[in-house]
């Protein structure tokens, strides 16, 4: 099996075309194809010379891999399967609002995370992403020329996959890239620490953290992470890393019934954020298969929303989208089609 050209970076790419006996420029005329220009094939890559395309012929191959299924929902949303080199497949959603188009993209095959609230969790770990892989769910949707905003909040936990996750952040900010502005990619974590850290240290794009209850014994409860990383440690991590003006942090937090919603989070949320400039996006649970959890009333969700932002914390109700075609979050899951 030949090696993708696309999800390379133009570092790799140099040190490729000197292994080829290429001038060294020829990686940045390669970048401009695959990340510039709606092609797909190296024969394509015109301002190459034909000796450059057969050598890259013989070893590589472009490596964009094509959607195999969509299905849109009643809301606008739309869900795309893509195969993997696995063998396996993956879920991408495309989330389109008045003024953006945002894509929430997958970092793994499944998780091994453990979530009791998350469907993606109830596959378990499959494998990881390229790189390539993870970029290749934004060039290769419908909708790649409106492209807004990304999302790392599909399937798997990003800090996982942690090097692959940050060359695909590369590619989509780099000049020689995409070139996104990284204020326009989020990278959702449920806060493996050390991952988050190198994150923080080596890209610019938002940081988003999955909290869903402040309390250790209840989170430890529905996030085995809790045991390594407690909330408590990866907030004190979040509070002692200058953000500057431009780049955010948020808390998402999904309430349950019964579980999270009462005054005591709100005022356990309060304590554990004191200080910290962050918002926190309340997120409407979308049953799972096999959970007790059940979601809280609307007057509660409200309520709970109410007292956050009267206490000083930014708080915002997250629309839920696409949840007719199972793509809203935690409901990302391809465990029946595993070959």
């Amino acid at each position: 099996m030949k090696e993708s050209l696309f999800g390379k970076t133009l570092s790799e790419l140099q040190e490729m075309v000197v292994e080829l006996g290429l001038l060294k420029f020829t990686a940045k005329q390669i970048t401009d194809w695959l990340y510039k220009k709606q092609i797909s094939s190296i024969d394509e890559m015109s301002n190459l010379s034909l000796k450059a395309r057969e050598l890259l012929n013989e070893k590589y191959e472009f490596g964009l891999t094509a959607y195999t299924k969509v299905q849109a929902s009643v809301d606008g949303t739309k869900k795309y399967l893509f195969p993997t080199i696995q063998n396996k497949f993956i879920e991408t959603a495309m989330i389109p609002e008045r003024d953006r188009k945002t894509v929430c993209v997958s970092s793994q095959v499944g998780c091994k995370m453990g979530c009791l609230f998350c469907f993606t969790a109830k596959q378990g770990f499959q494998g990881h992403l390229s790189a390539g892989e993870i970029v290749n769910q934004i060039r290769s949707i419908d909708e790649v020329e409106d492209v807004s905003n990304i999302v790392y909040m599909g399937m798997g936990e990003p800090f996982d996959n942690l090097d692959e996750v940050l060359k695909s952040l590369e590619i989509l900010t780099s000049e020689w890239g995409f070139a996104m502005s990284p204020r326009r990619i989020t990278v959702s974590t449920i806060g493996i620490i050390p991952g988050m850290l190198t994150f923080l240290e080596k890209s610019d794009a938002h940081l988003a953290v999955s909290l869903h209850t402040p309390f250790h014994e209840e989170r430890q409860k529905i996030m085995p992470i809790q045991v390594a990383y407690p909330i408590e440690e990866v907030i004190e991590e979040i509070k002692s890393w200058d953000f500057g003006r431009q780049r955010r942090v948020s808390f998402e937090y999904i309430l349950f019934e019964g579980l999270n919603d009462t005054p005591a989070h709100v005022g356990e949320l309060v304590r554990l954020l004191d200080g910290l400039k962050c918002r926190i996006n309340l997120i409407r649970f979308h049953p799972v298969p096999g959970t007790p959890l059940k979601s809280p009333g609307e007057k509660t969700i409200l309520q709970f929303k109410e007292k956050l932002n009267n206490k000083g914390i930014l708080t915002t109700i997250r629309a839920s989208r696409g949840e007719d075609i199972y793509a809203a979050c935690g409901l990302l899951s391809t465990k029946e089609l595993v070959k």
